[in-house]
């Protein structure tokens, strides 16, 4: 079985529906990284020298290759994206190798026998 690495960059406030959304979209789990910064195609507005930054948190999800396109397009809908610029981003990469994930296979090999 071979596996996506999934990196969400999202408004705190949104990082629960996110999480909800991406698990049934077929995701079998995440980790969070809070109180992230970023920048994007506008530079952040200051008052008084003090950033009036919106926190971000950044969501790793291990999944599936066949079900990663599904749950970047669920991650990318449930974020509002495409909204309006600095709303977040999410990435895909392809993990070459992985341990631990072996109790993951079990339960996802029904769910994508099921897709193909």
């Amino acid at each position: 079985m071979r596996f996506k690495l999934l990196l969400a960059f999202v408004e705190d406030a949104k990082t629960d529906a996110v999480l909800n959304a991406a698990r049934e979209a077929g995701a079998t789990g995440a980790t969070v990284i809070n109180n992230a910064r970023g920048e994007g195609l506008n530079q952040k507005k200051t008052f008084f020298g003090l950033g009036l930054d919106v926190q971000r948190d950044v969501i790793l999800f291990v999944v599936e290759e066949h079900l990663a396109r599904t749950i970047l397009e669920t991650i990318e809908r449930v974020g509002e994206f495409d909204e309006a610029s600095g709303q977040g981003i999410a990435v895909q990469l392809d993990i070459e190798d992985a341990v631990g994930v072996a109790h993951q296979v079990a339960s996802l090999t029904k769910v994508v026998e099921a897709k193909l």
